[in-house]
Parts: structure tokens; C-alpha cells; sequence
């Protein structure tokens, strides 16, 4: 999924078994300025069908949740491509949080976040950046990268197929720079970098620029220069 052009309002599906979870959320984002609520869910199966019917600009799900989960969810709305999604976790369920990485998740959100964090996370996500709480962001991506097999033949093949502007991006992503900090890095505008993910992802066969930042740390990929 791409993100929404800037003037555009943000479009929000929810999904938490929890009522009184579900609720806050929706206050809080409903409440945000460019953000909608057209949707909610208290679990994964309904989630799925929501973005299905209503084609959200991201959804956010929690990963504990009846009939479907969040991880089986999010990966049906990404194999889809129904809508970005940004799952809530709590730091203890590593487990979870490498399934929905695996399953294409575009973020992740520690449950305990602020009503500001919530709102930051879902407008990353809605522009294309991805997000991970900054709390797991080096654990997470150190024991993903260690316990998630190596990238296959094909990929480090498909390595090949990838511009040297595009293999600079691949390795901003890997620093876990956002789209206009990877523009400012490279002196390009914001526009083209995201054109440059977009066909990164596409050649790599990638579901996410989280799975492209994992592969560039596990492939090592020296950083651009600064200009």
C-alpha cells in the first residue's frame, strides 16, 4: 500500500477484542486531526473483512485476539493489499511481534503507548514510512535478524537487479531512516525515494520496509555517505 497524499484524510480500521481498548482508540484517533475511524473490529476475521470492504489506509490491530489473530489477519490484509497495517504488542510477546513481522506487518506499537505515540505511528504508517516503538527497535530487528533464517538465493539474487541508488536506499532503511530522512541523505526529493522503496520491495519480493531494513542489517549494506 501506498501512502495518502498529504491533503488527504487518513483512514482507520481498528481491531481489538477488548471493548473498552477498542473504544480509547477510536476516541484518540477519531480526535486527531486527518484521521478517521471507519471501522472496528473485536477480532481478526472481522478485521479482515472490514479493510476488505472499506479499504482503509492502515489498520491497526492488536496481535491477541479470537476466530483470527492478528499475525493470521495481517497477513491476509497484506497479501491483499487491503491496507498498511500497525500492530499492537506488548514487549514480552517477541513471538508475536516476529509472526506479524514475518506476515508483512508496516509497524509495531507497544500497547501501554501514549494518545500523541498513537496518533505519530498511525501517520507514519499512512505515509509509507513504517514504525517500530523506538523502545523494541534495536532488540527486535538484533533478534529477528538472528533467529529468522538468511536471505534466500533468490533474494541475494534479486540483489542484483537493484540500482546503486536503489541498493543506497535499501541500506538508509537498514539505519531505519524514514523516507524524508533518506532524501535528505541521498539530495533527492521525497517523491522519488518512495518510488525507490516501492521498487525495492517489488524486486526483493519484500512485504514491508521493515523486512527491508532486516535484510539490509543481515546483509550488511555499508551506509551512503553523507552529502
Amino acid at each position: 500500500m501506498s501512502g495518502p497524499a498529504d491533503d488527504t484524510i487518513v483512514r482507520v480500521v481498528l481491531a481489538d477484542d477488548q471493548p473498552a481498548v477498542r473504544a480509547g482508540l477510536a476516541l484518540i484517533l477519531g480526535a486527531a486531526p486527518g484521521l478517521t475511524v471507519v471501522g472496528e473490529a473485536a477480532d481478526g476475521d472481522e478485521a479482515v473483512r472490514l479493510c476488505r470492504e472499506l479499504r482503509p489506509d492502515v489498520a491497526v490491530l492488536d496481535v491477541r485476539m479470537p476466530r483470527r489473530d492478528g499475525i493470521s489477519a495481517t497477513r491476509a490484509i497484506v497479501a491483499d493489499l487491503l491496507a498498511d497495517v500497525l500492530v499492537l504488542t506488548t514487549f514480552d510477546l517477541d513471538e508475536y511481534v516476529f509472526g506479524a513481522l514475518r506476515a508483512g506487518a508496516a509497524g509495531f506499537l507497544l500497547k501501554n503507548t501514549d494518545a500523541a505515540g498513537l496518533v505519530a505511528a498511525v501517520r507514519m504508517v499512512a505515509r509509507g514510512d513504517g514504525f517500530i516503538a523506538p523502545a523494541v527497535t534495536r532488540r527486535l530487528i538484533a533478534a529477528f535478524a538472528a533467529t529468522a533464517p538468511g536471505a534466500s538465493a533468490d533474494t541475494r539474487a534479486a540483489l542484483g537487479t537493484l540500482t546503486p541508488r536503489e541498493r543506497d536506499v535499501l541500506a538508509c532503511l537498514g539505519l531505519g531512516l524514514s523516507n524524508q530522512q533518506i532524501a535528505d541523505r541521498l539530495a533527492t526529493a521525497e517523491s522519488t525515494t518512495k518510488t525507490h522503496v516501492s521498487r525495492i520491495l517489488a524486486k526483493l519480493g519484500l512485504r514491508s520496509r521493515v523486512q527491508a531494513a532486516i535484510l539490509a542489517q543481515e546483509l550488511g549494506l555499508p551506509a551512503p555517505p553523507q552529502p
